[in-house]
């Protein structure tokens, strides 16, 4: 199992904690648009509170470890990798609970060209350990509203992960998915389990919508959220969110196996070397 050490370090030199690529500029328009109930930011969550632009960056300072220093409005955005490792921590109770339960689960991205390799090996290591990965509404038409227009996507799977492509994109388990915000793909899916008579998941892992859509409807939900992203850490402060970890959610697919092996070595799951 990664130690807490190496993890940390890891985080750092990858630098998917500590100074970040998420500009502070970005993240600071990101709570604005949330403060103003703009769709784009809520990611499909209802929020209660009123979360003005004020709390919100208290909130980040809080979760993630941002400054919370308004007055500080350009350069890098920072995570704190310590609170990166609490929270993976928590994810990986989460898991090993839905592994004991054999819960059915559902797993979802908007970012499959970095974090479908992510995803897919905790799949793989829940199928293992008897719980159903859940792949409904495969091939169901969504249309997703983007700054461009409403664009046509379907829901495909690739290793018991949903993402969504554009009609007529390669297909046949690659993960040139489109990178989406968007809570209608879990809210497709989710309607294909109960129209069809379930089982309906008992957790959703994944990010972006997919967390945040889960998780307005009642759902357990956790995920992987930037700093750009509020949407899931008010989610998650007001119960919503189970469990919301901060990182860099767009550097290399390659850096986030580290994070593999930590989470399924703390949910005591299995990984590669009992796959093979």
């Amino acid at each position: 199992m990664l130690s807490t050490g190496a993890l940390r370090a890891h985080l750092l030199a990858a630098r998917l904690a500590g100074p970040v690529a998420t500009s502070r500029e970005r993240s600071l328009r990101s709570y604005r648009l949330f403060a103003a109930r703009d769709p784009r930011a809520l990611l499909g969550l209802d929020p209660v509170g009123c979360w003005d632009e004020g709390e919100l960056l208290r909130l980040m300072a809080e979760r993630c470890g941002v400054s919370a220093d308004p007055a500080h409005v350009s350069g890098p955005d920072v995570i704190d990798p310590e609170r990166t490792v609490v929270a993976l921590r928590g994810f990986a109770e989460r898991l090993a609970a839905a592994a004991g339960a054999r819960s059915p689960v559902l797993f979802g991205t908007g970012h499959p060209d970095r974090l479908l390799g992510f995803y897919a090996d905790l799949a793989r290591s829940l199928s293992a350990a008897g719980c159903v990965v859940l792949t409904p509404a495969q091939g169901a038409v969504v249309d997703v509203p983007t700054r461009f227009g409403v664009r046509r996507h379907r829901i495909d799977y690739v290793r018991g992960v949903a993402l969504v492509r554009e009609p007529g994109a390669r297909s046949g388990g690659s993960a040139t998915g489109v990178h989406t915000h968007s809570p209608l793909p879990v809210r497709v899916a989710l309607a294909a389990l109960a129209e069809a008579g379930g089982p309906l998941p008992e957790l959703v892992v994944g990010d972006h919508g997919w967390v945040c859509g889960a998780g307005q409807l009642g759902v357990e939900a956790i995920g992987l959220a930037d700093v750009d992203d509020p949407a899931l850490f008010v989610g998650e402060a007001e119960g919503r969110v189970a469990v919301t970890v901060p990182l860099d959610d767009a550097v290399r697919s390659d850096y986030y196996a580290p994070l593999t092996r930590f989470v399924l070595g703390h949910a005591r799951l299995p990984g590669r070397q009992e796959w093979l």
